[in-house]
């Protein structure tokens, strides 16, 4: 039995310690808005923010996640959120969708640890986060507008 606080609320779950979060999410607590995609961490569609920062859900073990915040998408909220989330749907950023949480949850960290990001900052920040369908190029206008329509003090 392990203890975790998902979304700013204290659950329990029942699994082995070395059990990827991106299962216990899904599988144990029925949370399916953060996605499997390849399980080796690399596509980025099982992101997730462990402390605020962006991480594949799919490679960390329950046993790392003990005691700290673990955000989903579900759970994704904040000035920096709203921001996005307008924006994307301004932009129409998503196409078949399936990355999109992921992509939101990188973006998501991305503002929050730098609130005016360079196109560059934007591209490092959000390597590693595949879409399928090629909208790289709305998702960094959608990250983009979010900076720039955000009071930064």
């Amino acid at each position: 039995m392990s203890t975790l606080n998902i979304n700013g609320k204290t659950v329990t779950v029942n699994a082995e310690a070395d059990t990827p979060l991106l299962w216990v999410l899904r599988g144990e607590l029925k949370m399916v808005g953060t996605k499997f995609g390849c399980g080796k961490g690399l596509c980025g569609a099982c992101t997730v923010h462990l402390d605020g920062e962006a991480v594949r859900s799919c490679m960390t073990p329950l046993d790392a996640v003990a005691g700290r915040r673990i955000t989903t998408i579900e759970g994704l909220q904040g000035e920096e959120a709203a921001a996005l989330k307008d924006a994307w749907t301004s932009i129409d950023v998503v196409q078949c969708g399936y990355c999109q949480s992921g992509q939101l949850m990188s973006a998501c960290a991305l503002l929050k640890a730098t609130p005016r990001p360079s196109r560059q900052q934007i591209d490092e920040a959000m390597t590693g986060n595949i879409c399928r369908c090629g909208t790289y190029p709305r998702i960094r206008a959608a990250i983009e507008l979010a900076a720039s329509t955000r009071q930064v003090p």
